[in-house]
């Protein structure tokens, strides 16, 4: 079913779904010990903020922790998995090569009909989605569609790097966005610069039943914190001007949840309360696509995030993609 082109699009429910298994920063650098790695809580939290994180125990598949926050975002619409007709799943460690994510949480949601497909923009991959979501139902394609943020980063690090498997946990987060008549997605900003491509990348693949290249995650930190602030600051000052709002107006900022570093700088940037920046990365760590939806789905529960505020949701990875969407709940 479609609806006509002057359709707007709001977010009418949210969810989020975690791993069972809290790795703590002293667990963590137990495990690292007998691998002859030293890290401590004590350097962990003074460089990144982060404190513990959720990793999925061996074989569990990133539809299944999707489907989780699906259901949890349909039931806080009030909604029925067969009222979607669009199903996005933003993720980097898909289940396989193909059939999609989306293709798997729509089977297990017992959904028919819908379309579904993933996005792979790394950790801007909900941004992307969401924004392509509001797309679909501003141009009368969708009524009703379910965005999901969700990965098992766990599987692509190399847990002899200090400098990268510190950063990472799992998890996933949805969103249901439903067609309204007064706009609740006010505007949106979606960029990538490819030449940046190896500041951050998975650049391994499977290919005539081999490994190719280098699977796991490989990160320039200082490059990537570098180009985070810039393009995070220009992005939302982008998608302000084009809401007709000021950076100020903005109730809640709930940037990619990477480093508390970049997050301070950020907020000093666009000179904003730090008061008014959802944190989640002591929590939850860097969970890449998952990440936004993640610290969203907990602001809107403990109460922070009311109906009829602000909120600026920005994405920043690799690809190097970044973007900014603009949301009064």
């Amino acid at each position: 079913m479609t609806q006509n082109a002057y359709s707007h699009a709001a977010i009418a429910g949210s969810g989020s779904f975690l791993p069972s298994r809290v790795v703590t920063n002293d667990d963590l650098a137990a495990e690292l010990a007998t691998r002859g790695i030293e890290t401590s809580d004590q350097w962990i939290v003074e460089r990144t903020g982060i404190r513990q994180r959720h990793l999925a125990e061996r074989g569990v598949r990133t539809s299944e922790l999707a489907t989780e926050a699906a259901r949890r975002a349909l039931d806080d619409a009030g909604m029925a998995a067969d009222e979607l007709d669009l199903i996005i799943v933003a993720t980097s460690t898909p289940d396989y090569v193909f059939p999609s994510t989306a293709c798997l949480v729509q089977a297990n949601l017992g959904n028919q009909g819908a379309a579904a497909f993933d996005v792979q923009a790394v950790c801007s991959g909900f941004v992307y989605a969401l924004s392509t979501a509001e797309a679909y139902i501003r141009a009368g394609r969708a009524r009703c569609a379910l965005v999901i943020g969700a990965e098992v980063f766990s599987r692509i690090l190399d847990w002899n790097d200090r400098s990268t498997c510190v950063l990472f946990g799992d998890g996933a987060g949805a969103v249901v966005l439903k067609a309204c008549d007064t706009p609740g997605v006010l505007a949106s900003a979606l960029h990538a610069d490819g030449s940046l491509m190896k500041i951050l990348c998975a650049a391994g693949n499977v290919a005539y039943g081999e490994v190719t290249g280098d699977p796991f995650l490989r990160m320039d930190g200082q490059a990537v914190f570098k180009q985070a602030v810039t393009v995070l600051e220009r992005s939302a000052r982008k998608v302000c001007a084009e809401a007709g709002v000021s950076v100020q107006d903005i109730d809640w900022l709930v940037p990619h949840q990477a480093n508390v570093r970049i997050l301070n700088f950020l907020a000093r940037k666009l000179d904003v309360s730090l008061d008014k920046v959802v944190l989640a990365l002591d929590k939850h760590a860097n969970t890449s696509a998952a990440s936004v939806p993640l610290a969203f789905d907990m602001a809107r529960r403990d109460g922070r995030i009311q109906a009829g505020q602000l909120v600026l949701l920005q994405g920043v990875g690799g690809g190097f993609t970044w973007g900014s969407v603009l949301v009064r709940v």
